[in-house]
Order: structure tokens, then C-alpha cells, then sequence
């Protein structure tokens, strides 16, 4: 018997991709049925964000990645009510489908809007922006490729800044705000006047490929 409040129609249960094989890449032609450049959104939450670069942009695919059920199902709801093709859900640990299941160099910009920030130190060893995910997200990257990081904690926008100086692998860039949609925790926090801190990083080179990386 389901839950009250859990009923979801076939169509928005078809949005959410079920992984088949977690020994292989993800095929983003399976999950979309076209190849076109893609936009990946790491912790996606009700998928406010997503939905709406994926109507701005129907010429490209955009995958979310959440672990929580909720909104994994808010998020399907959303992108069913705007009739959208070109944006997924896999409910996942985010970390471990970019580690993993992403194919190398096939992610144009990924998105991670406003990651918990386990701002008391015994917690901080959960924090899911580490050297190891920026790692990850490089070989996933297409060269020039974009990493995209917002907070609107201070200290958790010092600790993205500290792992960055430890790799080569990126250089800073920008992207006028108003380019892109408010995710709903960005909206609820400049509605408080909290401050929002971003980080823009471009994917540089591999200098080994020479000028035809260039």
C-alpha cells in the first residue's frame, strides 16, 4: 500500500533514471535519447534550478543528482508540470555517480548550489566539496568545462577557495548573475539579505594534448 502523499504519476516516475548498470558509464543518449552538450546539478534538491536552466536552454540535456526521496519527487513533479525532455533525476550519492559513472569529458557545466555546510568542525569530514570530488569533476569535465560553486556561508566559500589552491586543474571565470535561475534556497536567502558567495571555475587545458585542446 503506498503512502499517503507519495503517489506520483507514470510520466513524472519516468523522469527519475533508474542506473542500470553501476559497473559501465552512464550513456546520457540512453537517458535522453540525443546527444547534445550537458549540464549536470549535484545535490539538485526540488529541482527548481534545474527546471528552469532546462527551459532556458531546451538545446541541452541537464541531469540532476539528489540522495533524498522527497525531493527527488518534487523535483519529477516540477519538471512533469513544464513538459520538459531534456531534464533527468537519479536519485544517488552525487560523489560516488561523478566518481564512477560519469563518462570522461562529457560535462560542459556542473552546478552545486548551496551544499550543506557542516559548519561544526567534528562535522566537517562530511562536507561533499573536497579535493577529491573537484578530481572527479575535472576528468568529467570537456576542456574549458565549467564548475560552478554558490554558498551563502562565508567560512564554506574560504574552504572551496583553500582546495583550490592546492590543484591546477582549474582557473577562475565568470558568468553574469543574471544568466542564470535562483534555486530555491538562493531566493529564500537574498529574501533574508544573507549574502551569497560564488565561485566560477573553468576547466584549463591539458597542456599534454598541445594547441588542439586550444
Amino acid at each position: 500500500m503506498r503512502r499517503a502523499g507519495a503517489i506520483i504519476s507514470e510520466a513524472a516516475a519516468a523522469i527519475q533514471f533508474a542506473v542500470p548498470d553501476h559497473s559501465r558509464p552512464l550513456s546520457f543518449a540512453e537517458i535522453f535519447g540525443r546527444s547534445v552538450p550537458a549540464e549536470v546539478d549535484l545535490g539538485c534538491g526540488d529541482g527548481a534550478f534545474l527546471t528552469a536552466l532546462a527551459e532556458e536552454h531546451p538545446e541541452r540535456n541537464y541531469l540532476g543528482i539528489e540522495k533524498l526521496f522527497g525531493r527527488i519527487r518534487t523535483g519529477c513533479k516540477r519538471i512533469e508540470r513544464a513538459e520538459l525532455t531534456n531534464a533527468r533525476l537519479i536519485r544517488a550519492d552525487f560523489a560516488q555517480v561523478v566518481a564512477s559513472l560519469l563518462p570522461a569529458e562529457s560535462i560542459h557545466v556542473f552546478h552545486i548550489m548551496f551544499p550543506d555546510p557542516w559548519p561544526k568542525r567534528r562535522h566537517q569530514q562530511r562536507r561533499v566539496v573536497t579535493p577529491e570530488l573537484f578530481g572527479s569533476i575535472e576528468k568529467a569535465l570537456v576542456s574549458k568545462g565549467v564548475l560552478h560553486v554558490v554558498t551563502d556561508e562565508r567560512e564554506y566559500y574560504q574552504h572551496v577557495l583553500k582546495i583550490l589552491k592546492g590543484t591546477p586543474l582549474f582557473e577562475s571565470t565568470s558568468i553574469p548573475e543574471e544568466s542564470l535561475p535562483r534555486s530555491t534556497f538562493e531566493q529564500r536567502f537574498i529574501d533574508a539579505g544573507d549574502p551569497i558567495y560564488r565561485v566560477r571555475l573553468r576547466k584549463l587545458p591539458d597542456p599534454r594534448k598541445g594547441f588542439a585542446s586550444q
